[in-house]
């Protein structure tokens, strides 16, 4: 690659990041406002919210048609190929966190009128702000190629993975005193995935970073981890059995 070319690949490089730096901002904010609609049970605003969904499709899809672009007319190889991996990466993560913000505005309609449980409530909002966290965290290490706080993503995200298992038991714990219907508590455990989702899309993005900054694919130790956690959530959510047999419910003939 020439100096020319190479000045024009960095610059147009450069101008990629901006606009994925655009994209999780846009990202983010629909997560923002579709928890607020949720909260106040503000249905033109969540129709709103899945209509502007379009406008981080089309954003997405330009990033995408810039780095085809990058990748046909410049060629480029080692360190500049997994720039624009990464970038096309990481776009489609951000992609589907707009999407996942669209689906909880979808169960708030499913929902609709119940209303939440104050002990709902507040974890939900608490869910929010994390995976919006986890967002930012996971764009700033791309835009800095800070590949230090990339790694550090994966443990950041357990406190949203605990705020997930802990509202999961809430649900529960209500759904058994009849204070919701069945409807409305599975529309929440399906929003209370999608936030936990999101967590995982910027995990993800974390690990598209240290991809493009060392060249190293931490992805593949991710999925034996994700595996795990996955068990462990579905042992910790599993009623006791000597419980069960205590109250004779479930005692074998």
């Amino acid at each position: 690659m020439t100096e020319q070319a190479r000045r024009s690949f960095h610059s147009d490089i450069e101008e990629i990041s901006d606009l994925i730096v655009q994209l999780a901002a846009r990202a983010g904010d629909a997560v923002a406002r579709a928890t607020d609609a949720l909260l106040r049970y503000d249905l033109v605003e969540a129709q709103q919210i899945i209509d502007d969904d379009e406008h981080i499709d089309i954003a997405a899809i330009e990033v995408e048609e810039q780095c085809q672009s990058l990748l046909a007319l410049q060629q480029p190889m080692a360190g500049d190929l997994r720039q624009i991996l990464a970038a096309m990466w990481i776009t489609a993560e951000l992609e589907r966190t707009g999407g996942l913000a669209c689906n909880i505005c979808k169960g708030a309609r499913r929902m609709f009128p119940a209303e939440l449980p104050p002990k709902l409530r507040g974890l939900i909002a608490e869910m929010s702000e994390e995976a919006i966290r986890l967002i930012r965290l996971s764009v700033d290490s791309y835009s800095e190629h800070d590949a230090g706080l990339a790694s550090a993503l994966d443990d950041i995200d357990d406190r949203l993975d605990s705020l997930h298992r802990v509202f999961v038991r809430n649900l529960i714990e209500v759904s058994r005193a009849m204070d919701l219907d069945v409807q409305p508590a599975v529309q929440l455990a399906l929003i209370a995935r999608y936030y936990e989702r999101i967590g995982d899309h910027a995990v993800n993005i974390s690990d598209r970073v240290r991809y493009m900054v060392s060249g190293v694919m931490p992805w593949r130790g991710g999925i034996a981890r994700h595996a795990t956690r996955e068990e462990r959530v579905v042992q910790e959510l599993a009623p006791d059995p000597g419980e069960m047999s205590s109250n004779g419910e479930d005692k074998p003939d």
